[in-house]
């Protein structure tokens, strides 16, 4: 395998809506390259970039992959990515890999809303944007059309750079508006157009499109701009430069046309990209920092000192770890010894590898701006910047928001039990949009990702790659009781045997405290009334008494306890029966002191497009939301709400009805409320039910 210096790598992003073809195109170029001997695909499920055995199974980009071409003496790395909604954040962080985004576009749907999303993360990493608008041979496909809501929605920088020839069954090539040529392709065939004559009723259109794209370099540029205002056109040689430099400044957004299923347009896409796509030494250099607030660039080039960042990691059963990886700055050689910088330890790349699909074709180096492999480091994982000891750099991670949802999950066996943790721990170091913890109320293991389908394959994975057996529930709410009122009362604990008896007399008051204040407790006995060694065992008492609940099992916070006056025996008392005694105490003050229920209370985002922000206000209101605020994002609308955590189980799959798959939210804890008492009632039914059901399981 040649080794590519990085003047010559086209690192592309392939991004855009789920269904759009980004996997087909990837197969397109590579069997039109010859590195497949057959045209992949999707629904026969043997494509390169989608191997993973659930995206087989569902058809569908899970999570991101890399494949490279050699295309005109050029390695196109292709980064294929996710774009369904809830795989949205695997598709951010492997596009900070990308140099460039190829973003394609269902020429029957149109734009989407994870186009737009895509589109924004390309812009974000300030990546040079070329559209591919694709599917142009299925039943009402529109090429005009889609161009038009692409120039509207994504920007007027977006011109097309080739036509199609036909529409429909009809759509039979393309015309190239750069040298005004045009070829045709044979469907399903080797995916080398034909060259031929620009079709006479397509010469007036393409003569106009080519025009407008000239006036579209020259305003990316004031001196060609000047030109073209004084000659009233370009050279070619300066529609050429102009084009490449305004689609590298993220002026021009080119577009291109194809059918990827039916391999036509890959050619013309990979001998757009090979020409006019910037090389990553292009962007000149790349801005970290120094570990803390100090601000340290990297310039791209092979003389700098060895710099890289892995933004990909994955869990294979037979090879172990395996770290994706870009090289910024320096050669990496084969072997060499490498410091993780973010976790301060030393790291030996053996065996470096570039990438296509699941295969690792081994290389003695790689070059800055390139992108490479390695199984088994030993600490590193996705976001830790490496490099040379004495010259430390840490690039930016990408930004990943929280899960927005969390099911408890819990092993079917005790086997199943005994292997979760080791295999929940490979599947995290993969996929950084999990969180996996125990709720230290409830006891359950959650699990939290971007959706139920994403935990849903998650749990599959589980199993056919760990053999552990997991089941999905929804998590338990973690409810916590109080009090309202105050209370003062006697706990008396007295048991007389045929030996020593038991006894314990304590008397207590009880009052609320603040939200968050948990308990508190208040030595006030004086003259002995209850010896000192026995006063923590009340305490004890009355905490051990609190944590199993009052009205439905739930622990009881934010009250104080006074230890006023109380009675004991030489002979009869002891630790024991103060503890017991404290416990009748707290039970006997929580019946007086009008108990309550608490909720947690989630503070909630929704950023979805304006037009259904009425809709969303309105439904968060019947979740018994409180709106607190609106923000323009944009065309979007971001709502902030407090929304009660029950209410907010099953949002992630009901926003997604209401927006058409266009909106997506954010949520955290924020404090604990009084339950409505309507409320309240079916949640202590539902809980004594429950008791009642172990009770009888137990006989």
């Amino acid at each position: 395998m040649k080794v590519y210096e990085g003047k010559d790598v086209r690192n592309i992003a392939v991004a855009g809506h789920g269904d759009s073809g980004k996997t087909s195109l990837v197969s397109a170029c590579l069997f039109t390259n010859g590195v497949t001997t057959r045209l992949t695909s999707v629904d026969e499920g043997n494509s390169v970039t989608d191997y993973d055995e659930e995206e087989i199974a569902r058809k569908k980009s899970i999570s991101s992959s890399l494949a490279y071409v050699e295309w005109k003496d050029r390695k196109l790395n292709f980064i294929d990515t996710p774009g369904y909604n809830i795989f949205i954040n695997e598709t951010k962080a492997s596009m900070q890999a990308g140099d460039a985004a190829l973003i394609v576009i269902d020429g029957v749907a149109g734009i989407e809303v994870q186009t737009e999303k895509v589109w924004a993360f390309a812009a974000e990493y300030s990546q040079p944007r070329v559209v591919f608008i694709n599917k142009l041979d299925r039943e009402r496909a529109d090429f005009a059309r889609v161009l038009a809501e692409v120039r509207e929605i994504l920007g007027r920088g977006a011109i097309p750079v080739q036509l199609p020839i036909g529409a429909e069954k009809e759509f039979t090539g393309v015309v190239d508006l750069i040298g005004m040529k045009a070829c045709t392709y044979e469907r399903g065939g080797s995916g080398k157009g034909t060259a031929c004559d620009i079709p006479s009723e397509l010469a007036a259109d393409a003569e106009a499109a080519h025009e407008a794209l000239i006036e579209m370099v020259a305003e990316s540029d004031d001196d060609l701009l000047a030109e073209f205002l004084e000659e009233l056109t370009l050279p070619p040689e300066k529609i050429l430069v102009g084009l490449r430099k305004g689609f590298a400044e993220g002026k021009i957004f080119p577009v291109l046309c194809g059918a990827a299923t039916e391999n036509m347009g890959a050619d013309a896409c990979l001998d757009f990209l090979a020409e006019y796509s910037p090389p990553p030494t292009a962007r000149g250099q790349v801005q970290g920092n120094d570990g803390s607030d100090g601000v340290l660039t990297r310039k791209i080039s092979d003389s700098e000192s060895l710099s890289l960042f892995v933004y990909k990691t994955v869990a294979d059963p037979f090879a172990g770890r395996v770290s994706y990886f870009k090289v910024v700055s320096g050669i990496l050689n084969n072997d060499d010894h490498v410091y993780n910088h973010s976790k301060s330890s030393d790291e030996r790349f053996a065996r470096i590898a570039i990438i296509s699909g699941k295969d690792l074709t081994p290389v003695t180096a790689i070059h800055a701006g390139d992108l490479g492999a390695v199984a088994k480091l030993k600490d590193t994982l996705t976001g830790d910047s490496l490099g040379v000891k004495g010259s430390p750099i840490f690039f930016p991670k990408a930004v990943i928001p929280t899960p927005a949802i969390a099911y408890a999950i819990q092993p079917k066996t005790r086997h199943d039990e005994d292997r979760l943790g080791n295999a929940i721990h490979k599947i995290l170091e993969e996929d950084a949009t999990l969180t996996f913890f125990r709720d230290a109320q409830t006891q359950e293991f959650l699990l939290g990702g971007n959706g139920q389908q994403h935990l849903e394959i998650i749990v599959s994975r589980l199993k056919k790659r760990y053999n552990v057996e997991v089941e999905l529930k929804a998590p338990q709410i973690p409810y916590r009781e109080t009090i309202r009122g105050k209370a003062q009362v006697q706990g008396r604990h007295k048991k007389q045997t045929g030996g020593h008896g038991q006894f314990g007399d304590c008397r207590i008051r009880m009052e609320p405290l603040e939200r968050g204040k948990d308990f508190e407790f208040a030595n006030e006995i004086f003259g002995g009334a209850i010896p000192k060694t026995y006063i923590p065992a009340v305490e004890k008492g009355v905490i051990e008494a609190a944590a199993q609940g009052y009205l439905a099992g739930f622990p009881v916070v934010d009250f104080k306890v006074s230890l006023y006056d109380g009675q004991y025996h030489d002979v009869d008392s002891s630790e024991m029966a103060f503890k017991l005694a404290g416990r009748k105490a707290f039970r006997a003050a929580m019946a007086v002191a009008n108990p309550a229920l608490l909720e947690p209370i989630m503070n909630v985002e929704v950023i979805a497009p304006g037009d259904f922000a009425g809709d969303l206000m309105g439904d968060l209101n019947s979740r018994r939301g409180r709106i607190q605020g609106m923000d323009t994002k944009g065309s979007s609308q971001l709502i902030r709400a407090q929304v009660p955590m029950s209410e907010m189980l099953t949002y992630a799959n009901e926003l997604t009805s209401m927006t058409q798959g266009r909106g997506s939210f954010s949520m955290e804890m924020d404090h604990y409320d009084f339950v409505p008492q309507q409320v309240a009632e079916k949640v202590i039914a539902a809980a004594k039910r429950e008791r009642e059901g172990d009770e009888v399981e137990e006989d």
